[in-house]
């Protein structure tokens, strides 16, 4: 009786972790990998490229942008049900929400603009109203947020710029020329300073957005391909994936310096975090593989074979974003 009733408590507590969503660019779907068995066990369509996914800070959606097919999939961040499709969303290729839950923005990666929508969810049948449209120089790319939700950060991969957004008003603030490639942009928690991955070198360009003007504070060497971050939920480090050295970096948010190598094999890109803050979860974007690599080992543990050109990866079992 004993055993079984362990087995069942086992059963059930497999049962509450929740899925692993990873975006298959190439192949317009999300694979689903079961935490504890650590296979896929099915695959959802989506719209054509879908690349990045962010949930809701109410967390009843996972929303996924594809963006050949302006339109966005909303998903149970539980039970990896479809709740519903938006369309005429145009090129979403990166997305965020305001942490007021009041803005959603979208990246048009190949439209090249930013478009600011009004989110009112009150209304079923439309629950993003366009308010602005903010030409951006070339090849919008990522995007960040304030914790006020008052300023909008994006860069463009293509003009190697970046540029600050006015929520409200949804006008430029300022844009300046930075280093080559510009990809995903991290903001401290303290909104004071903010991190840009340059895919087109080996550095990390840190720069103070507390002024009117920023200023660049410091390139911090973390490796070829430099591209996207994720929190180590401490509010001290962050990583950051060099996508062509095929390693990933920890960066001290405080002495902006890198203090730890991982391995990233096959071209790492989005990562996310366990919730135990042991394990990376990263899409191997050129392998076909989300890798699973323990931080205190430096090692990659395990692959889960997934569809093509592996992108956005999420969980809702994760550790904190700041």
């Amino acid at each position: 009786m004993a055993l079984l009733a362990a087995l069942w408590c086992s059963s059930v507590a497999a049962a509450d972790k929740a899925p692993i969503f990873v975006l298959n660019s190439l192949d317009a779907s999300i694979s689903v990998i079961d935490p504890v068995s650590f296979t896929e066990i099915r695959r959802i369509p989506t719209g054509k490229e879908p690349h990045h996914l962010y949930l809701t800070p109410d967390e009843k959606s996972l929303i996924v942008a594809n963006a050949l097919s302006d339109s966005l999939t909303l998903i149970d961040p539980k039970t990896g049900e479809v709740q519903r499709t938006i369309t005429k969303i145009i090129d979403p290729y990166h997305l965020r929400f305001s942490p007021d839950m009041k803005w959603f923005v979208t990246a048009a990666n190949r439209l090249d603009h930013v478009d600011i929508y009004r989110w009112e969810p009150q209304d079923a049948t439309t629950p993003l109203k366009l308010a602005g449209r903010v030409r951006a120089t070339r090849t919008p790319s990522h995007l960040s947020i304030d914790s006020k939700s008052t300023t909008i950060y994006a860069s463009m991969q293509d003009s190697d710029e970046l540029m600050a957004i006015d929520i409200a008003t949804q006008k430029p603030r300022w844009k300046i020329s930075i280093g080559k490639l510009p990809a995903d942009v991290y903001l401290t928690p303290d909104d004071r300073l903010l991190m840009v991955g340059l895919t087109g070198d080996e550095f990390v360009e840190v720069y103070d957005v507390t002024q009117a003007a920023p200023k660049l504070v410091k390139r911090i060497q973390t490796g070829a391909g430099a591209h996207a971050f994720r929190s180590r939920g401490d509010g001290r480090h962050v990583f950051v994936s060099n996508r062509v050295a095929n390693t990933i970096s920890m960066i001290d948010i405080q002495s902006l310096a890198v203090v730890a190598q991982l391995p990233g094999p096959g071209g790492p890109d989005c990562m996310d975090l366990s919730a135990d803050g042991k394990t990376l979860l990263v899409s191997s974007r050129w392998a076909r593989k989300l890798s699973f690599v323990d931080i205190e080992k430096k090692q990659v543990v395990r692959q889960v074979a997934v569809g093509r050109s592996p992108h956005g990866v999420w969980t809702l079992d994760h550790a904190s974003r700041r």
